[in-house]
This record gives C-alpha cells, structure tokens and sequence, in this order.
C-alpha cells in the first residue's frame, strides 16, 4: 500500500512540475514575442 501511494505521490509532484515548467516556457515565449526585436528587419529587396 505504502508504495502504490509513493508512485502515486510522485507522479503528482511530475505532474505539478512539468505544469509549472510549461507555464515557465510559455511566459517566457510570451514576453518574447511582446517585446520589440532587436536587429530583426525585413525589408523587401
């Protein structure tokens, strides 16, 4: 019983984790995208 509740333990912390590393890379692509680029023009020659 003990380890049943132990894999079930850890797979809730992965789970919280990957959720939380998720809403890290996406922030972080959000701000990306809200801030101006730097060096990045496209001109149509």
């Amino acid at each position: 019983m003990t380890s049943c509740l132990r894999v079930i333990r850890n797979a809730r912390h992965f789970y919280y984790a990957l959720r939380f590393l998720f809403k890290v890379v996406c922030s972080g692509y959000g701000i990306a995208l809200l801030t101006p680029q730097q060096g990045v023009k496209c001109t149509g020659n």
